[in-house]
């Protein structure tokens, strides 16, 4: 796979589907004039595309636009419709997720490949790159090997590409409940120390019998920091102090 670094991006009219209207979105409406990291894979609702590619650049979204990223782009050679399911699916409102129904863009790129024994077609191969003003500066694209390489081109990456001491914060979840106090105290505690939290809310992503799983308690909120279990409200206060 050659690199397009140091070139303009292909010109491009993406087919958009926007609420119930048809919008057509180019290349300059992207790119022109911003700094943009795109980051391309084989399709929607895919295994590591879903587990892990789109997932984590949408975490790291705050810490993109805190080094001068204005936004991030999800492309893959699927429809509209498909694209959008998918980001909603992912709850991903941080990535802006363009559809290369046609390939255009990705063959512009160099990117396009067979993918017939899966039953695909023409996909992407996946790659990212950082594109100021609608030039390439850099790109990171995965080895030429047999399968789904997943490598380079993960958001951790990119992002120690744009600052080499960038150190990853430490992923947080927290258990609770509507209505109750101690987890609105466990949620000001890590909003007032600037973590990013998952909120895994009981009766909409999961039940007590999974707090009672992991945790052994039967309580919420319940907090997990860095893969540490730190315990409810009062044992997260004693964490920090």
């Amino acid at each position: 796979m050659a690199t397009m670094e140091g070139k303009k991006v292909p010109q491009v009219t993406f087919h958009t589907r926007q609420g119930d209207k048809w919008v057509d979105v180019t290349t300059d409406d992207l790119f022109k004039g911003k700094t943009v990291v795109l980051f391309s894979l084989p399709g929607a609702f895919t295994p590591t595309c879903s587990s892990t590619h789109l997932p984590r650049y949408n975490e790291l979204a705050k810490e993109f636009k805190k080094l001068g990223v204005d936004d991030i782009i999800c492309m893959s050679v699927n429809d509209t419709f498909v694209m959008n399911a998918w980001k909603a699916d992912q709850e991903a409102e941080n990535i802006t997720v363009i559809p290369d129904g046609n390939g255009d863009f990705t063959k512009g790129m160099g990117m396009l490949v067979e993918k017939d024994d899966l039953g695909f077609g023409q996909r992407s191969w996946r790659y990212s790159m950082l594109v100021k003003d609608g030039v390439v500066e850099k790109m990171f694209i995965e080895p030429t090997k047999p399968g789904d390489p997943f490598e380079v081109s993960d958001a951790d990456t990119m992002i120690k590409y744009l600052d080499p001491n960038w150190k990853a914060a430490p992923s947080v979840s927290l258990f609770t409940k509507p209505g109750c106090p101690y987890c609105t105290k466990a949620r000001v505690l890590l909003e007032e120390r600037g973590y990013e939290f998952e909120e895994i809310v009981l009766g909409r992503d999961a039940t007590m019998v999974s707090v009672r799983a992991i945790t052994g308690k039967s309580t919420v909120p319940q907090v997990f920091i860095g893969g540490q279990y730190i315990g409810g409200s009062d044992d997260l206060e004693k964490y920090f102090s």
